[in-house]
């Protein structure tokens, strides 16, 4: 991607702002964009921008897919918060598997939103959009759970379904969706849910003050990452916490550790919820992708958290 030759392409990337072309540009500033245009329902102005050699069409397409994004951040955000305030009201983070239903949630959104749900209280869900007597929808599940298998086992309560063990799209009457509901649940709780525990696979334990910003650039050897090459995960125990806040509206979470006299930032995406839950000058155990922020010209060492807990 370095040395591509197609001009719309090589516009969105400078509009992502990122320094170097790696994985993380991919998976976090061009797939999301190009993948934006198609959720919001105008994907044919990726496909323009791939084609066309016209500069000024070009960044008038950017431009769209840009706003597109933020149109598809702001939209997944309502909808997470809708999600979460059906799922206390019914009760629903207390069964084997989230089923919530509700009008005028956006169809290309909706499954984004699932994968969040699903990693926020770790069970399968399934989120339905209402229109018109019918509830469509996508589902999300959990390492050992099958729900495409589940689905096939209620299949008489559905309209059509589709998709894997992971990932499935649903279609239901409106008038039987208490009975999916009913039936879904009963399937999985034969599966004990309960005995189904995520897992991270650490790749080493490190102390603070054995990592430098050149040994964390030495990991770019292992790009590209993906499917089968995670990014490596890493370990640091007894960590102080120095500040911990909430940002962007209490969606992630931001820390700054401090280990004898080394210190390490901390970004938590998602993790906002967890500000509460502890204090400055907890000691923590944290595990995460170790990376380099640049600022105003400045790097300094990050850790992009997947877990926190209290130190033993």
């Amino acid at each position: 991607m370095k040395h591509i030759e197609i001009l719309g392409l090589k516009v969105l990337i400078e509009s992502c702002g990122f320094k170097k072309i790696n994985s993380g540009l991919v998976s976090f500033g061009l797939a999301p964009r190009i993948n934006a245009s198609g959720r919001m329902g105008f994907a044919e102005d990726a496909l323009k921008l791939f084609i066309t050699d016209d500069l000024g069409e070009i960044k008038e397409l950017t431009n769209k897919l840009n706003e597109y994004n933020r149109e598809r951040q702001e939209t997944e955000k309502n909808i997470i918060k809708e999600a979460i305030e059906e799922i206390e009201k019914e009760n629903e983070d207390k069964k084997n598997i989230i089923v919530v239903s509700k009008e005028g949630w956006h169809h290309g959104v909706i499954g984004i939103v699932s994968s969040k749900i699903t990693d926020m209280y770790l069970k399968p869900s399934i989120l339905l959009c209402e229109e018109e007597g019918m509830c469509k929808g996508s589902g999300r599940s959990v390492q050992g759970i099958d729900l495409h298998e589940a689905l096939n086992n209620v299949s008489q309560d559905l309209e059509k379904y589709g998709g894997h063990a992971m990932a499935v799209g649903v279609s239901v009457k409106k008038e039987n969706l208490e009975k999916f509901k009913e039936d879904i649940n009963k399937y999985i709780e034969k599966l004990n849910i309960e005995d189904v525990k995520p897992v991270l696979n650490i790749d080493m334990e490190v102390a603070l003050k054995d990592i430098s910003i050149n040994e964390i650039k030495e990991l770019a050897k292992l790009e590209p990452y993906g499917e089968a090459n995670d990014m490596p995960l890493f370990i640091i125990r007894n960590l102080k916490i120095e500040s911990i806040r909430a940002i962007t509206e209490g969606a992630h979470l931001k820390l700054r550790l401090k280990s004898e006299n080394a210190y390490i930032d901390a970004i938590g995406f998602n993790l906002g919820e967890y500000v509460d839950d502890y204090r400055l000058g907890d000691k923590v155990d944290i595990v995460g992708n170790l990376e380099i922020n640049s600022y105003n010209g400045m790097e300094s060492m990050q850790i992009n958290l997947r877990d926190i807990n209290k130190s033993l």
